[in-house]
This record gives structure tokens, sequence and C-alpha cells, in this order.
């Protein structure tokens, strides 16, 4: 079993940058990649950018260059930078942690990009 809590999320201006934050606890030895989805009001929930256990990392086409993925050497913390906010960029975002072919999931946090 893997628990995931998201936070970081918030207000902020066009233009602006958000950091958000997830903590991994459990078996989190066992998670072989780690990454971040966001969903937005009627739309499908989508990948934004993965990290393996090997360090390899993945964007989705509309954020490279903006954000940036990273996990601490012990493995318990996982990050999105996110620099160059749009208001597209408004979604709640979850943390996933997958173990072999399971996904387990964060609750949630808002990121909110108005002016």
């Amino acid at each position: 079993q893997v628990q995931l809590v998201e936070s970081g999320g918030g207000l902020v201006q066009p233009g602006g940058s958000l950091r958000l934050s997830c903590a991994a606890s459990g078996s989190i030895f066992s998670i072989n990649a780690m990454g971040w989805y966001r969903q937005a009001p009627g739309k499908q929930r989508e990948l934004v950018a993965v990290v393996t256990s090997g360090g390899s990392t993945n964007y989705a086409d509309s954020v490279k260059g903006r954000f940036t993925i990273s996990r601490d050497n012990t493995k318990n913390w996982v990050f999105l930078q996110m620099n160059s906010l749009k208001p597209e960029d408004t979604a709640v975002y979850y943390c996933d942690g997958r173990v072999n072919t399971r996904d387990y999931w964060g609750r949630g946090t808002q990121v909110t990009v108005s002016s």
C-alpha cells in the first residue's frame, strides 16, 4: 500500500510560479514511477509529468520548458516546479505512484491561474 498527500496549490497570476509537493508513505520502495496528473472542469485527467525510479522524466508537450518534476533521494517526495503559469494550467493536480501496473492517487490540490 502507498499513501500520497499533495500540497502547494493555490491561486497565482498568469506568468507566476508554484511548487507542488507530494509526500509518499507506506511501501515507497515498491514504487516504479511517480508523476503528476491534472484534471480541469469538464475534461479528462491528463498526464503532466512523470519521473521513474531511475530518474528518467517525461512531460506533456503543453508544459515542456515550463514545468520540472523532481524526486528526492529518499524517494519519499516528488515535486513539480511550475513556472510561467497560464490560465489553461488551472486544474486539480493529482500525485500518482505506480507499483507494477497499479496506480495510487492522492486527493489532489487545486491550482488556479487567474488575474
